[in-house]
């Protein structure tokens, strides 16, 4: 409920407060798991005075804690990711079944979102996971990003955005090249995307990373839209191009048909 404060704050001074300490939480990651108070204010552009505000306000709140010098956040900023997931239902529906894909294909199987906008960029946000053997530099969990147009999940929700939006998002996009195989240029990634769009499916191989390929296909909803992603990744050395295709695509399309159809029965 509004308090006559609330009523009478001017809305851009309660937006760009918000915006403020949403900085501070995202400037701890897993290169910067603890900071000082110059630390903040010179990842967040804030001054020292205003970062020690919000700081002290996320440690009252539980988010953040301190030992007088050095600043960590607590477990309690999942809430704030798990509110979304547990709204959308779809990591509780999706996991059983990529138990089941993975106990299959014995390799890693993962569910994603797509995050973003065509200005800023678009991102893949892990949603559900199930991993086999590590292969990847880093650790994908429950909330990992990646840009969207190196990887097979992105490349699924990428083909599915209206036309105009894409559009937009090719026009401001400047891939760098991740590995010797990377798609480049936005004209080389519409053609792949025009493929993903046909085929219902995206193969990307060793794009994000050398070594690693994988196979994406999309997840509806109830109405037909694209949703979230689901993909199956391997080593390059236990899986070609050909035989994700022909061996694991199958198996992936059968449990993004089953969450489809959980999804459908939950509403």
């Amino acid at each position: 409920m509004s308090t006559p404060e609330d009523v009478g704050a001017p809305r851009t001074e309660q937006v760009r407060s918000l915006a403020r300490g949403l900085a501070v939480i995202r400037s701890f990651d897993a290169q910067h798991p603890q900071q000082t108070l110059a630390d903040v204010a010179r990842a967040t552009g804030l001054t020292r005075a205003a970062a020690r505000r919000f700081l002290l306000t996320l440690a009252e709140e539980g988010y953040v804690r301190t030992d007088g010098r050095l600043f960590t956040l607590t477990p309690r900023v999942l809430e704030l990711g798990w509110s979304y997931l547990s709204a959308m239902g779809l990591p509780e529906i999706a996991a059983p079944h990529l138990e089941r894909l993975v106990a299959t294909v014995r390799e890693s199987a993962s569910v994603s979102v797509l995050d973003g906008d065509p200005h800023t960029g678009y991102d893949v946000v892990y949603v559900a996971r199930v991993p086999t053997s590590r292969i990847m530099t880093v650790t994908i969990t429950i909330g990992t990003r990646f840009p969207a147009w190196a990887t097979s999940m992105g490349r699924v929700l990428l083909a599915a955005l209206p036309p105009a939006t894409l559009d937009s998002y090719l026009g401001a996009l400047e891939p760098a090249a991740l590995t010797a195989h990377t798609v480049s240029t936005p004209e080389q990634l519409r053609t792949e995307l025009d493929r993903v769009r046909t085929d219902g499916h995206c193969v990307v191989d060793q794009e994000l990373e050398a070594g690693l390929r994988s196979v994406a296909v999309p997840v509806h909803d109830r109405a037909g839209r694209v949703v979230a992603a689901a993909n199956v990744s391997t080593h390059a050395s236990r899986n070609d191009a050909d035989g994700l295709r022909a061996d694991i695509l199958p198996e992936l399309r059968a449990c993004a048909a089953a969450i489809e159809a959980d999804l459908r029965a939950a509403g």
